[in-house]
Protein backbone atom coordinates (compact mmCIF):
# COMPACT_ATOMS: atom_id res chain seq x y z
CA UNK A 1 0.00 0.00 0.00
CA UNK A 2 1.46 3.29 -1.11
CA UNK A 3 1.93 5.59 1.70
CA UNK A 4 -0.33 8.93 1.87
CA UNK A 5 1.58 11.91 1.71
CA UNK A 6 0.17 15.76 2.96
CA UNK A 7 -0.40 17.96 0.20
CA UNK A 8 1.75 21.77 1.48
CA UNK A 9 -0.88 24.05 1.42
CA UNK A 10 0.02 28.03 1.49
CA UNK A 11 0.98 28.13 5.15
CA UNK A 12 3.21 25.12 4.48
CA UNK A 13 4.59 26.67 1.31
CA UNK A 14 5.80 30.07 3.23
CA UNK A 15 6.75 28.32 6.23
CA UNK A 16 9.26 26.10 3.67
CA UNK A 17 10.32 29.08 1.77
CA UNK A 18 11.29 31.13 4.81
CA UNK A 19 13.70 28.40 6.61
CA UNK A 20 15.39 28.05 2.86
CA UNK A 21 15.75 31.43 2.66
CA UNK A 22 17.24 31.84 6.36
CA UNK A 23 19.45 28.60 6.40
CA UNK A 24 20.79 30.22 2.57
CA UNK A 25 21.79 33.30 4.29
CA UNK A 26 23.61 31.67 6.55
CA UNK A 27 26.84 30.84 4.46
CA UNK A 28 28.64 33.35 1.93
CA UNK A 29 31.34 31.96 0.46
CA UNK A 30 33.80 32.98 -2.32
CA UNK A 31 36.11 30.16 -4.45
CA UNK A 32 39.57 31.01 -4.64
CA UNK A 33 43.07 29.52 -6.01
CA UNK A 34 46.18 28.57 -4.37
CA UNK A 35 49.64 27.17 -5.55
CA UNK A 36 50.87 24.31 -4.02
CA UNK A 37 53.38 26.38 -2.54
CA UNK A 38 51.26 29.06 -1.24
CA UNK A 39 49.13 26.50 0.44
CA UNK A 40 52.62 24.64 2.24
CA UNK A 41 53.74 28.10 2.97
CA UNK A 42 50.68 29.29 4.64
CA UNK A 43 49.94 26.14 6.59
CA UNK A 44 53.54 26.39 8.21
CA UNK A 45 53.05 29.34 8.86
CA UNK A 46 49.63 28.48 11.14
CA UNK A 47 47.87 30.93 8.49
CA UNK A 48 45.95 27.74 7.27
CA UNK A 49 45.39 25.50 10.16
CA UNK A 50 43.33 22.89 11.48
CA UNK A 51 40.68 23.25 14.07
CA UNK A 52 41.15 21.17 17.24
CA UNK A 53 37.42 19.14 16.66
CA UNK A 54 39.45 17.47 13.42
CA UNK A 55 40.70 14.11 13.47
CA UNK A 56 44.18 13.47 13.92
CA UNK A 57 46.23 12.96 10.69
CA UNK A 58 45.36 9.29 9.89
CA UNK A 59 46.59 8.64 5.94
CA UNK A 60 49.11 6.26 5.63
CA UNK A 61 52.33 6.86 3.63
CA UNK A 62 50.72 4.59 0.98
CA UNK A 63 47.51 6.80 0.62
CA UNK A 64 50.09 10.05 1.14
CA UNK A 65 51.69 8.73 -1.72
CA UNK A 66 48.68 7.87 -3.98
CA UNK A 67 47.62 11.86 -3.66
CA UNK A 68 50.83 13.00 -4.18
CA UNK A 69 51.18 10.89 -7.81
CA UNK A 70 48.02 12.43 -8.59
CA UNK A 71 49.28 15.74 -8.07
CA UNK A 72 52.15 14.59 -10.33
CA UNK A 73 50.28 13.30 -12.92
CA UNK A 74 48.19 16.76 -13.01
CA UNK A 75 44.86 14.76 -11.99
CA UNK A 76 41.83 16.46 -10.75
CA UNK A 77 41.47 17.38 -7.45
CA UNK A 78 38.27 17.76 -5.31
CA UNK A 79 37.83 21.31 -3.78
CA UNK A 80 39.51 22.19 -0.31
CA UNK A 81 37.01 23.63 2.19
CA UNK A 82 38.03 26.88 4.64
CA UNK A 83 36.58 29.02 6.44
CA UNK A 84 37.73 32.90 6.97
CA UNK A 85 38.21 33.09 10.62
CA UNK A 86 40.50 34.76 13.41
CA UNK A 87 41.84 38.19 11.27
CA UNK A 88 42.09 36.76 7.95
CA UNK A 89 43.26 33.04 8.91
CA UNK A 90 41.67 30.34 7.00
CA UNK A 91 40.70 27.35 9.31
CA UNK A 92 40.88 24.03 7.02
CA UNK A 93 36.82 22.65 7.29
CA UNK A 94 37.64 19.43 4.10
CA UNK A 95 41.41 19.27 3.18
CA UNK A 96 43.72 18.15 6.16
CA UNK A 97 45.06 14.87 4.70
CA UNK A 98 45.62 16.66 1.47
CA UNK A 99 47.65 19.70 3.00
CA UNK A 100 49.38 17.52 5.93
CA UNK A 101 50.28 14.72 2.69
CA UNK A 102 51.85 18.18 0.23
CA UNK A 103 53.68 19.61 3.37
CA UNK A 104 55.14 16.19 4.07
CA UNK A 105 56.68 15.62 0.56
CA UNK A 106 57.21 18.92 0.84
CA UNK A 107 59.86 19.05 3.70
CA UNK A 108 61.22 15.77 2.78
CA UNK A 109 59.47 13.85 5.93
CA UNK A 110 57.43 11.63 2.73
CA UNK A 111 59.13 9.13 1.36
CA UNK A 112 57.14 7.96 -1.78
CA UNK A 113 55.81 4.70 -2.17
CA UNK A 114 53.25 2.12 -3.61
CA UNK A 115 53.06 4.35 -6.78
CA UNK A 116 51.63 2.55 -9.79
CA UNK A 117 51.59 4.70 -12.40
CA UNK A 118 54.87 6.69 -11.78
CA UNK A 119 56.68 3.82 -10.20
CA UNK A 120 59.99 4.65 -10.72
CA UNK A 121 59.69 7.46 -8.99
CA UNK A 122 58.63 4.81 -5.56
CA UNK A 123 61.91 6.31 -2.75
CA UNK A 124 61.49 9.45 -4.50
CA UNK A 125 61.53 12.31 -1.79
CA UNK A 126 60.68 16.17 -3.17
CA UNK A 127 64.05 16.81 -3.68
CA UNK A 128 64.89 13.96 -5.73
CA UNK A 129 62.67 15.24 -8.49
CA UNK A 130 64.78 17.45 -10.77
CA UNK A 131 64.40 20.89 -10.45
CA UNK A 132 61.96 21.56 -13.25
CA UNK A 133 59.05 18.79 -11.90
CA UNK A 134 59.61 20.62 -8.41
CA UNK A 135 59.10 23.68 -9.92
CA UNK A 136 55.72 22.49 -11.62
CA UNK A 137 54.67 20.55 -8.54
CA UNK A 138 55.08 23.81 -6.50
CA UNK A 139 52.73 26.32 -8.80
CA UNK A 140 49.85 23.28 -9.22
CA UNK A 141 46.86 25.25 -8.21
CA UNK A 142 44.25 23.60 -5.76
CA UNK A 143 41.26 25.06 -5.79
CA UNK A 144 39.31 26.23 -2.42
CA UNK A 145 36.03 27.29 -1.13
CA UNK A 146 36.07 29.59 1.01
CA UNK A 147 33.59 30.14 3.61
CA UNK A 148 32.74 33.76 5.03
CA UNK A 149 34.02 34.45 8.69
CA UNK A 150 30.33 35.22 9.97
CA UNK A 151 29.22 31.49 9.44
CA UNK A 152 29.03 30.06 13.10
CA UNK A 153 31.13 27.36 14.46
CA UNK A 154 27.94 24.93 14.25
CA UNK A 155 27.80 25.71 10.16
CA UNK A 156 31.41 25.29 9.38
CA UNK A 157 30.70 21.33 11.45
CA UNK A 158 28.44 20.63 8.89
CA UNK A 159 29.76 21.47 6.24
CA UNK A 160 32.63 18.56 7.51
CA UNK A 161 30.03 16.11 7.66
CA UNK A 162 28.50 16.60 4.75
CA UNK A 163 31.15 16.51 3.05
CA UNK A 164 33.01 13.93 5.43
CA UNK A 165 30.07 11.61 4.46
CA UNK A 166 31.39 7.72 4.52
CA UNK A 167 34.25 9.20 6.34
CA UNK A 168 35.34 8.85 9.71
CA UNK A 169 34.71 12.26 11.04
CA UNK A 170 35.18 14.02 14.14
CA UNK A 171 32.47 13.52 17.14
CA UNK A 172 30.64 16.28 18.52
CA UNK A 173 33.17 15.92 21.69
CA UNK A 174 35.73 16.30 19.43
CA UNK A 175 34.28 19.38 17.87
CA UNK A 176 33.78 20.31 21.29
CA UNK A 177 37.27 20.57 22.69
CA UNK A 178 37.96 23.06 19.70
CA UNK A 179 35.13 25.07 20.06
CA UNK A 180 34.05 25.50 23.77
CA UNK A 181 38.01 25.52 24.84
CA UNK A 182 37.89 26.92 28.21
CA UNK A 183 37.81 26.26 32.05
CA UNK A 184 34.91 23.61 31.80
CA UNK A 185 36.35 21.80 28.53
CA UNK A 186 39.56 21.67 31.00
CA UNK A 187 37.62 20.06 33.73
CA UNK A 188 35.96 17.89 31.96
CA UNK A 189 39.25 16.39 30.50
CA UNK A 190 40.68 16.34 34.10
CA UNK A 191 37.39 14.19 35.46
CA UNK A 192 37.29 11.95 32.41
CA UNK A 193 40.80 10.52 33.66
CA UNK A 194 39.92 9.95 37.04
CA UNK A 195 41.15 6.95 38.39
CA UNK A 196 37.67 5.84 39.86
CA UNK A 197 35.62 6.95 37.11
CA UNK A 198 37.93 4.63 34.75
CA UNK A 199 37.51 1.63 37.25
CA UNK A 200 34.13 1.85 37.51
CA UNK A 201 33.09 2.84 33.65
CA UNK A 202 34.51 1.02 31.34
CA UNK A 203 35.63 2.01 27.68
CA UNK A 204 37.44 0.36 25.00
CA UNK A 205 41.26 2.23 24.50
CA UNK A 206 39.78 2.97 20.64
CA UNK A 207 36.15 4.95 21.36
CA UNK A 208 38.14 6.31 24.59
CA UNK A 209 40.55 8.02 22.33
CA UNK A 210 37.92 9.76 20.43
CA UNK A 211 36.65 11.38 23.47
CA UNK A 212 34.24 8.92 24.90
CA UNK A 213 34.87 9.80 28.63
CA UNK A 214 34.45 13.24 28.15
CA UNK A 215 31.55 12.74 26.33
CA UNK A 216 29.91 10.64 29.65
CA UNK A 217 31.40 13.59 32.30
CA UNK A 218 30.13 16.27 30.09
CA UNK A 219 26.27 14.25 30.29
CA UNK A 220 26.39 14.26 33.51
CA UNK A 221 27.39 17.66 34.76
CA UNK A 222 24.39 18.71 32.39
CA UNK A 223 21.83 16.36 32.97
CA UNK A 224 22.61 15.85 36.74
CA UNK A 225 22.24 20.09 36.49
CA UNK A 226 19.15 20.55 34.45
CA UNK A 227 17.69 17.69 32.88
CA UNK A 228 14.22 18.53 32.90
CA UNK A 229 15.15 20.86 30.36
CA UNK A 230 16.23 18.14 27.42
CA UNK A 231 13.89 17.71 24.81
CA UNK A 232 15.19 15.51 22.13
CA UNK A 233 18.73 16.57 20.60
CA UNK A 234 21.26 15.86 22.95
CA UNK A 235 24.02 17.75 20.77
CA UNK A 236 22.36 20.97 20.22
CA UNK A 237 21.59 20.50 24.32
CA UNK A 238 25.51 20.00 25.11
CA UNK A 239 26.42 22.48 22.92
CA UNK A 240 24.17 25.24 24.79
CA UNK A 241 25.30 24.11 27.90
CA UNK A 242 29.05 24.28 27.30
CA UNK A 243 28.77 27.26 25.43
CA UNK A 244 26.23 28.81 28.82
CA UNK A 245 28.77 27.10 31.45
CA UNK A 246 32.47 28.06 29.59
CA UNK A 247 33.69 30.11 31.76
CA UNK A 248 31.53 30.77 34.48
CA UNK A 249 30.46 27.38 36.59
CA UNK A 250 31.28 26.74 40.43
CA UNK A 251 34.50 24.16 39.66
CA UNK A 252 34.06 23.16 43.55
CA UNK A 253 30.60 22.02 43.02
CA UNK A 254 31.09 20.14 40.12
CA UNK A 255 33.91 18.01 41.28
CA UNK A 256 32.19 17.26 45.04
CA UNK A 257 28.90 16.50 42.49
CA UNK A 258 30.89 14.05 40.32
CA UNK A 259 32.98 13.03 43.26
CA UNK A 260 30.35 12.28 45.51
CA UNK A 261 28.42 9.73 42.91
CA UNK A 262 31.28 8.23 41.77
CA UNK A 263 31.84 7.23 45.79
CA UNK A 264 28.77 6.00 46.13
CA UNK A 265 28.31 4.14 42.61
CA UNK A 266 31.46 2.37 43.92
CA UNK A 267 30.00 1.50 47.24
CA UNK A 268 26.35 0.16 45.88
CA UNK A 269 26.60 -1.24 42.51
CA UNK A 270 28.37 -4.77 42.27
CA UNK A 271 29.75 -3.41 38.47
CA UNK A 272 30.05 0.17 38.50
CA UNK A 273 28.42 1.76 35.60
CA UNK A 274 28.84 -1.42 33.64
CA UNK A 275 26.55 -4.23 33.11
CA UNK A 276 28.53 -7.11 34.12
CA UNK A 277 32.06 -7.81 35.67
CA UNK A 278 33.55 -8.51 32.27
CA UNK A 279 32.14 -5.90 30.25
CA UNK A 280 34.09 -3.49 28.26
CA UNK A 281 32.18 -0.66 27.12
CA UNK A 282 29.71 1.15 29.30
CA UNK A 283 26.15 2.16 27.27
CA UNK A 284 25.64 5.60 27.52
CA UNK A 285 21.99 5.29 28.23
CA UNK A 286 23.18 3.51 31.26
CA UNK A 287 25.51 5.74 32.74
CA UNK A 288 22.95 9.00 32.07
CA UNK A 289 20.44 6.59 34.06
CA UNK A 290 22.59 5.77 37.19
CA UNK A 291 25.31 8.44 37.43
CA UNK A 292 22.57 11.66 37.15
CA UNK A 293 19.95 9.24 39.29
CA UNK A 294 22.32 8.94 42.08
CA UNK A 295 22.98 12.25 42.16
CA UNK A 296 19.23 13.02 42.47
CA UNK A 297 18.81 10.72 45.54
CA UNK A 298 21.67 12.30 47.16
CA UNK A 299 20.30 15.36 46.78
CA UNK A 300 17.56 14.39 49.25
CA UNK A 301 19.17 11.97 50.91
CA UNK A 302 23.25 13.02 51.15
CA UNK A 303 24.00 9.89 53.80
CA UNK A 304 21.25 7.62 51.91
CA UNK A 305 22.41 3.65 52.58
CA UNK A 306 20.61 1.38 49.97
CA UNK A 307 18.49 -1.24 51.53
CA UNK A 308 18.14 -3.55 48.01
CA UNK A 309 19.72 -3.52 44.53
CA UNK A 310 17.32 -5.87 43.07
CA UNK A 311 15.60 -3.30 40.84
CA UNK A 312 19.24 -3.37 38.52
CA UNK A 313 18.19 -6.44 37.22
CA UNK A 314 14.52 -5.59 36.87
CA UNK A 315 12.90 -5.91 33.27
CA UNK A 316 11.66 -1.92 33.68
CA UNK A 317 15.19 -0.88 34.22
CA UNK A 318 16.51 -3.27 31.06
CA UNK A 319 13.45 -1.26 29.10
CA UNK A 320 14.36 1.87 30.57
CA UNK A 321 18.35 1.92 29.43
CA UNK A 322 17.92 0.39 25.91
CA UNK A 323 20.33 2.26 22.99
CA UNK A 324 16.85 2.95 21.46
CA UNK A 325 15.80 5.15 24.47
CA UNK A 326 18.12 8.29 23.95
CA UNK A 327 16.99 11.45 22.33
CA UNK A 328 13.77 11.35 24.06
CA UNK A 329 13.37 14.56 27.28
CA UNK A 330 10.47 11.86 28.76
CA UNK A 331 12.82 8.61 28.53
CA UNK A 332 15.79 10.79 30.02
CA UNK A 333 13.58 11.96 32.68
CA UNK A 334 11.71 8.51 33.37
CA UNK A 335 14.90 6.33 33.41
CA UNK A 336 17.28 9.19 35.78
CA UNK A 337 14.30 8.85 37.98
CA UNK A 338 13.45 5.44 38.05
CA UNK A 339 17.29 5.24 39.78
CA UNK A 340 16.81 7.88 42.09
CA UNK A 341 13.32 6.19 43.43
CA UNK A 342 14.75 2.73 43.80
CA UNK A 343 17.50 3.99 45.70
CA UNK A 344 15.20 5.99 47.65
CA UNK A 345 13.12 2.79 48.08
CA UNK A 346 9.52 4.40 46.57
CA UNK A 347 9.59 1.21 44.29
Amino acid sequence: MMKKTHEPDKEDLDAAEKQLLDQQQKIDYDVKEYTVAFLVQQFKQKELFIPEYQRKFVWDEKRQSKFIESMLLGLPIPYLFAADVEEGRLEIIDGAQRIHSLQAFHDGSLSLTGLEELDLLNDFHYSSLPAAQRRKFDNRSLRMIVISGSAAQSVRFEIFERVNTGSVIANPMEVRKGAFAGPLQKLIEKLATDPLFEQLCPISADVRKRGEAAELVLRFLAYSDRYTQFRHSVRDFLDDYMREMRTQFDETEMVKRFSNVMSFVKKSFPHGFAKSASATTTPRVRFEAISVGVHLALKQKPRLIVQSMDWLDSDEFQRLTRSDASNSGPRLKARVEFVRDSLLGRR
